[in-house]
């Protein structure tokens, strides 16, 4: 699906308020853009008008009296009502001139001696005249203060009036701009809990984090200033051209001139634009990578005195961002106030031109009021070119974003089910189980071992000989490339992801630990573990007796990872949180390595208790606590070399055995 259709798709979540928003902002430009025409009617009709017809007639509404007659504007005379004499009033210079006669000519005009000249090229004719005084001249506007008074009125509610819909549209519009950026980050952040633990192999964290942030940020710029000021620009333009062609068609058709340089600048722009701003997002994203890597291993740097080197790497990054930053702000510049400028130098030029060949005469009669509003509404003009101009670096930045958005909605994801089962009886079965990481390159090779109900079963084995893989598999973190796993003879490739994990628990070697409460981390704030289950979990771990020193006991804050709690402490947390859940099989992933052997001694002698009725698969490099497992696996790159009790493997005194001799051996040299 294309991008703009996805993003148009969004908007209509919310067409109701989108819409409406719209709507608003054409009533509002349609309103502003009344202000030209009620301006050119005010000079035209109103200030110049008393320079039209004016005859002789009785005294009543609009009649002026002059010198003891009477004399109303031909354009105000009633129907039946008496018309006299004509005259007329023309301004000479600065001076207002009463002619008591009609005049049939127009030009050039002059006041001299009690005559007015007027010339029209070789034509010159005089008329008897009278100049007017400052109060006589205001006596022939009166009939007009009425009416302006009424127009500037008109006018004045238009601007308030557009004033209400543009502050209606705007908040309409950012209203439904942050719904949809709500609904998108929703979305994304659903569909990272769906991705495959493979995808994540591969992506820092922090490019994920600038996906759900920052481009979701220059999205929601899409749909609050770009689409408001094109639509409020495309409104703009077609409502000025409108008015250009009714107040006169030459000059709009020049005009036009403005849309195919517009199109093709805007075609100039977005190629380079695109260029710079896909290389932009990208150093965002590495550029959150690298902060939040250094942030979480911020020790190991300090430790390692890695500052410098770590500080070369940000820079080369910063500079890369840096370098295409300028480059796009040069685009900008080149491209916004310079771009605006030379049209409108284009336009003013084509105006001069077509008003100094002579359109304004008899043969084609531009009024001042026609001449204020095409001046007018060619300013006008400007600012949604401005505007559009203005708003091609945020469509880009948003169009780029939005690619790197939908590219992460459309990685494969798995199905979420909310199918239930019974909690099944926790027979594992591994049958010729291959597995790689990587295409080719299988880790696990020819995988077979049973685990019956009941049963602990212990994986160990050198780093990188496939243990952790073999619980990957289990949990379906990935699926096996050959053969089959199945629990209780059902192949786990047949059940939905989320119903498998919902009768299994697992720690992990490093656990993890959400912002809450010890208790919160138990329970996972799920609303089938109860208060009662949390406690019983973390007293049957032992806990009762570590946390105890605790101000707020199991109510402990925990803040993020749990870094303010001890390796050991995190880990008693995460045994007693796979506990709560009751699983039929219980997975142990080094979950002994980062504990003192106090704690550990408490979670052993807890375990006994729990392991009954339950499979329980352990990952250990201490072989000290897996004596009592019941079948013991010994991996070598990716297969079972070894398999047996503890005592069956160190009568047969081959790998496990010497593994167990070098870990007894190494106790001793340190107690000796």
């Amino acid at each position: 699906m294309k991008l703009g259709k996805r993003l148009f798709n969004y908007a209509l979540l919310y067409k109701k308020v989108i819409i409406a928003a719209l709507l608003m902002l054409a009533v509002s430009v349609g309103a502003e853009l009344a202000g030209p025409f009620i301006a050119k009617r005010m000079i035209d009709h109103h200030i110049l008008g008393i320079e039209t017809k004016w005859y002789e007639t009785n005294k009543g509404q609009d009649a002026v009296l002059y010198k003891g007659h009477w004399y109303k504007r031909e354009d105000y005379l009633q129907k039946g009502e008496r018309k006299g004499k004509e005259v007329r009033i023309f301004q000479s210079g600065r001076d207002f001139i009463f002619v008591p006669s009609p005049v049939d000519i127009d030009g050039d005009k002059k006041f001299k001696n009690g005559y007015l000249t007027i010339s029209k090229g070789n034509i010159v004719k005089k008329f008897k005249a009278e100049k007017l005084g400052i109060d006589q001249l205001l006596k022939f506007y009166n009939p007009e203060i009425p009416r302006l008074m009424k127009l500037f009125s008109i006018y004045l509610g238009l601007l308030i009036f557009a004033s209400f819909f543009q502050y209606g549209q705007h908040y309409y519009l950012r209203k439904a701009a942050n719904r949809i950026i709500q609904k998108m980050r929703m979305d994304i952040f659903q569909h990272i809990q769906r991705l495959p633990i493979s995808y994540f192999d591969n992506l820092p964290a922090g490019k994920v984090v600038a996906r759900i942030t920052n481009d979701t940020e220059a999205i929601r710029e899409l749909y609050v200033n770009v689409l408001s000021n094109f639509f409020t620009s495309g409104i703009y333009i077609i409502g000025i051209y409108i008015a250009l062609f009714i107040l006169d068609v030459k000059l709009a058709m020049i005009c036009l001139i403005l849309l195919p340089i517009l199109y093709v600048w805007i075609l100039f722009y977005r190629k380079y634009a695109s260029k710079y701003n896909h290389v932009i997002r990208s150093k965002i994203s590495e550029i959150n990578a690298m902060i939040n890597e250094s942030i979480q291993g911020m020790n190991i740097i300090q430790a390692f005195s890695r500052e410098e080197k770590s500080k070369q790497e940000f820079d080369e990054l910063n500079e890369t961002h840096f370098s295409f930053q300028n480059k796009l702000l040069s685009l900008n510049a080149l491209t916004s106030h310079n771009l605006v400028g030379v049209l409108r130098n284009i336009t003013f030029v084509s105006f001069i031109w077509y008003f100094g060949r002579g359109s304004i005469g008899v043969e084609s009669f531009v009024t001042l009021g026609v001449l204020y509003a095409f001046v007018d509404y060619i300013n006008r003009l400007f600012q949604p070119v401005q505007g559009i101009v203005n708003q091609l670096a945020n469509l880009e930045q948003a169009l780029v974003a939005s690619e790197r958005v939908f590219r992460l909605i459309d990685e494969d994801g798995i199905n979420v089910s909310d199918e239930k089962i019974k909690r099944y009886k926790g027979n594992v079965v591994f049958d010729n189980v291959f597995f790689a990481y990587k295409e080719g390159e299988y880790v696990l090779k020819d995988i077979n071992f049973e685990a019956s109900q009941g049963e602990t079963v212990a994986l160990v084995g050198h780093t990188g000989s496939g243990k952790s893989s073999i619980m990957n598999l289990l949990f379906r973190f990935y699926d096996p490339n050959k053969g089959s796993i199945t629990i209780d003879g059902k192949s786990i490739v047949d059940i939905p992801h989320q119903t498998i994990r919902e009768h299994m628990g697992i720690v992990l070697q490093d656990p993890y630990l959400f912002t809450g409460t010890i208790a919160s981390n138990v329970s996972l704030d799920d609303p089938r573990i109860t208060r009662e289950m949390v406690e019983k979990a973390l007293n049957d771990v032992g806990a009762e007796g570590i946390f105890k020193n605790l101000e707020n006991g199991y109510d402990e804050p925990v803040i993020e990872k749990g870094s303010t709690l001890s390796s050991g402490q995190r880990q008693l947390i995460s045994f007693a949180r796979a506990l709560a859940f009751d699983p039929a099989i219980l997975i142990l992933d080094e979950a002994t390595s980062s504990i003192d052997t106090e704690t550990e001694a408490i979670i052993q002698n807890a375990m006994e208790v729990l392991k009954k009725g339950r499979t329980t698969f352990i990952i250990a490099h201490r072989l000290s606590t897996i004596k009592n497992a019941d079948q013991i696996l010994v991996l070598d790159r990716g297969t079972i070399v070894e398999r047996g009790n503890h005592d069956q493997l160190m009568a047969l005194k081959g790998r496990y055995y010497q593994m167990y001799e070098l870990q007894q051996g190494k106790k001793s040299d340190l107690a000796g």
